[in-house]
């Protein structure tokens, strides 16, 4: 018969309390590792926090830096055109032909191409262009009124230019000759403007002025040509420094002076303008001027008879 096994309960107690202690110890560890890793990670984040919060601080200092560099540059660039053109001036005053070629070099243009940049520079301009009715003889106090119109009404963004057309004119009165600048169409003067309800308003409104031309409230913009026709700037080639414009010849006559001027046009006469800006337009002859060889006639524009000096090869009988 075999000896049956009896377990010692006492070594096994003890064997489960060593089981217990290393449970513990391994908690023990657990628990501090854990608070190390958290200590870490709060100290982590603190100087991560601390770093964040001194970008923009870096940001602000770059910024400013650049702001500098581009201030110092902006200084030097300047400074370097101010002694460029400082250095010019100077080679100028040293050499006057050079300074004397720069400025015929500047204007030496011909009468084409000084029109040509003119209408350039209308077609350019903000706003179109109108013409409005004013009494005759207040032209210049009506484009008075108006421009004191457009500041008063805070129009300036609306209401760009206003000019009355002008010409010279050269006549012999009482055999004295007589030269100036007279307004070119009487009862007549050019906007430049934005149409809209309140500049309307302030054009029409002005003292002097009868209304606009065409459409009193929907008036149609002048084209560019009319404004050229109207305008009627003077444009002539420039002459070469030193030279002299080649005269101008005269038939002599048998006695030794002119020939003398035929007239064949009488005052009140119809005839077609044949040159300039009233080309192919009817006007009626209202004096007629033999010593200067000109005559005045009445040109119909926008309905109203236009007082315009020509000379005789300038108008063609009917």
């Amino acid at each position: 018969m075999t000896d049956q096994w009896t377990p010692n309960l006492d070594e096994i107690d003890n064997d489960l309390d060593v089981a217990d202690g290393d449970i513990d110890s391994a908690q023990a560890e657990a628990t501090d590792d854990t608070e190390l890793y958290a200590e870490e990670t709060a100290i982590h984040d603190a100087d991560t926090g601390e770093a964040l919060s001194q970008e923009p601080a870096d940001d602000e200092t770059i910024d400013e830096a650049v702001a500098e560099d581009e201030a110092e540059q902006a200084v030097d660039a300047e400074r370097d055109a101010i002694a460029d053109e400082a250095e010019v001036l100077a080679d100028e005053a040293a050499d006057p032909q050079l300074a004397a070629a720069t400025e015929a070099e500047a204007v030496a243009l011909t009468a084409e191409e000084q029109r040509e940049a003119f209408i350039a520079d209308l077609k350019s301009q903000w706003g179109d262009w109108f013409v409005i009715h004013s009494y005759a003889g207040y032209e210049k106090r009506v484009k008075a009124n108006l421009e004191t119109r457009i500041t008063s009404l805070n129009m300036e963004d609306y209401i760009f230019q206003v000019e009355v057309p002008m010409e010279e004119y050269r006549e012999i009165k009482n055999g004295q000759p007589k030269t100036g600048t007279r307004v070119r169409m009487p009862g007549y003067v050019l906007v430049r403007m934005e149409l809209t309800n309140d500049s309307w308003g302030a054009v029409r409104h002005t003292p002097g002025v009868t209304g606009f031309v065409g459409n009193a409230h929907e008036p149609s913009p002048l084209s560019i040509d009319e404004v050229v026709t109207m305008l009627n700037p003077v444009f002539e080639d420039q002459t070469p420094e030193g030279e002299t414009p080649a005269p101008t010849k005269t038939a002599p006559s048998r006695s030794g002076g002119t020939a003398p001027v035929e007239v064949d046009f009488e005052v009140g006469e119809s005839v077609t303008v044949m040159e300039g800006p009233f080309e192919t337009l009817p006007a009626t002859i209202s004096e007629i001027n033999t010593d200067t060889a000109k005559l005045k006639v009445l040109v119909s524009i926008f309905g109203r008879e236009t007082p315009v000096e020509l000379s005789f090869n300038q108008v063609a009988k009917l």
